[in-house]
């Protein structure tokens, strides 16, 4: 049996684990990924990216390509002709993306390999066992009981959906229960599609339709992917989707004939409300769909996978270079909230969406479009929708501005993802008009505008806020994330160096 070692193991090839992989390799880990599915998996739910991932694909060099080839929503029409409005979201994305998964998969992988990360498909993990040094993995060849193989690994990351076999392994329990039964995905070309463009919700008290457009088009009509849902049409997942059900739904849902001119790919699936208690397990980390499931309403699963990965990777990478262990704590500190969150959110728009009674439809689609009117009720909610308002907590004593992103902070060159793109380490930005300060492995930006000096995580988040001439405390704000602190090379030096070369 043949033995790999490697810094880091990810289980899973779906946005989160490529995600995880290509940044520990870019920081100069060695990483391989083990994905059970031969081939890319056509069949992927996810469809919108929102404005907080796409500054995330941003600082990894990723967004500028796929915008090129998918279509652009400013919002989404949902019950009661209410709308949430995307386009006064403080971000240079102020809509939703709206391309296949696979569009996505196949740019993280890309990203992934060109980092260095070893991909490797058509392989079942069987079996997993960690001491206090790292993790063993055993393994075979999909479907081949005599090819097997074993990893060693510091760290594992979890990042193997819904059915996580990474998840069983370790014995988390994945508390919660199905909400919506028999929900129809598929990709069907209309000859007339919703007015008003964007992302559309149509509904009834008894089924329900979700349009999305894809920017492919021809004389014969427009691509969208629909989602579609019968109350009295309640079958399992393996049932097949009939060509019918889907036009039926649609007229029905959007009470008019969309002109359905063909239908390609199809699913049906449930959705459940689950989520782990705990996202770390000694040195195994779940993230993305292995750690919480939810609604498909509001299009937050590849999201919320992505950004957990963003969190987790540098934190890895950190505690490998020798930082404190309560550093890898921080990844279920700061992402369980978030994904509970995200449950919440999602499940409250699949109960508002499939509301039955006809006084609560009525008081629904009385108040959601007066109270998304309100600037302060549009942007909070848009803010949530969109990733953009989400923060991480702070302690005691800190800034407020600590835990929320950098991105928008306005620089005297370039935005901070562009710079992010060959530096995915810290980032210093000092006050205008300031000298930079003495620090070695971190890069400095100064800002354009008259706010104070800033320490930027990398995954984006303020880590301090202040007066950069105070640096026994940026300097302790940085100790706390590194194991170099001020004045020692950083574990980031490597990989800047790498790509500059």
């Amino acid at each position: 049996m043949m033995t790999h070692d490697v810094d880091v193991l990810v289980v899973g090839a779906g946005p989160t684990g490529l995600t995880a992989a290509g940044d520990l390799a870019r920081a100069g880990r060695s990483v391989t990924v083990l994905e059970r599915w031969p081939t890319v998996n056509p069949a992927s739910r996810a469809f919108a990216t929102m404005a907080r991932t796409l500054e995330v694909l941003d600082a990894r060099g990723l967004a500028d390509d796929l915008l090129a080839h998918a279509h652009t929503a400013p919002g989404v029409t949902i019950f009661g002709g209410a709308r949430i409005d995307l386009t006064q979201l403080d971000s240079p994305y102020r809509f939703a993306m709206i391309t296949p998964q696979t569009n996505v998969d196949r740019a993280l992988t890309g990203y992934a390999v060109a980092q260095g990360a070893d991909v490797r498909r058509g392989i079942d993990v069987t079996g997993l066992d960690q001491d206090a040094d790292g993790v063993t993995v055993t393994a075979r060849a999909h479907g081949d009981n005599e090819d097997r193989h074993t990893w060693r690994a510091r760290y594992l990351v979890g990042a193997d959906g819904a059915h996580s076999t990474v998840r069983a392994l370790i014995g988390a329990d994945f508390g919660g229960k199905t909400i919506l039964s028999s929900i129809v995905l598929a990709d069907v070309k209309l000859a007339h599609g919703p007015a008003g463009g964007g992302l559309t919700l149509g509904s009834t008290r008894d089924v329900f339709a979700f349009l999305a457009p894809y920017e492919r088009h021809d004389s014969d009509g427009s691509w969208y992917r629909a989602m579609v849902w019968d109350r009295n049409n309640q079958v399992p997942d393996t049932e097949p989707v009939d060509h019918d059900e889907i036009v039926g739904i649609l007229a029905r849902a959007m009470n008019t004939d969309l002109g359905v001119r063909e239908v390609g790919w199809k699913s049906r699936f449930h959705c459940d409300e689950r989520q782990v208690a705990q996202y770390r397990h000694g040195r195994v980390f779940l993230a993305g769909d292995a750690a919480h499931v939810h609604s498909p309403m509001g299009g937050q699963g590849m999201n919320t996978g992505i950004q957990d990965a963003a969190n987790l990777a540098w934190k890895i990478d950190a505690a490998l270079a020798g930082a404190d262990d309560a550093v890898l704590d921080s990844y279920h500190a700061e992402r369980y909230p978030i994904g509970k969150r995200v449950l919440l959110q999602s499940g409250l728009m699949a109960r508002g969406v499939t509301l039955h009674p006809r006084v609560a439809r009525g008081l629904r689609n009385l108040l959601a479009p007066r109270l998304l009117r309100m600037p302060s009720v549009r942007d909070a909610v848009a803010g949530s929708f969109a990733g953009t308002t989400l923060r991480y907590a702070h302690r005691d004593g800190d800034n407020p501005l600590v835990g929320t992103r950098g991105t928008q902070i306005p620089l005297t060159q370039d935005r901070l993802t562009q710079l992010q793109r060959h530096f995915p380490g810290f980032v210093f930005v000092r006050e205008h008009g300031t000298p930079e300060v003495d620090v070695v492995g971190v890069l400095q930006a100064e800002r354009g505008d008259r706010g104070p000096a800033v320490l930027v995580r990398p995954d984006g988040y303020i880590a301090w806020a202040g007066d950069s001439a105070n640096r026994s405390q940026w300097a302790a704000a940085l100790a706390r994330w590194t194991a170099s602190g001020v004045g020692a090379a950083s574990p980031f030096v490597v990989a800047e160096s790498r790509q500059l070369s």
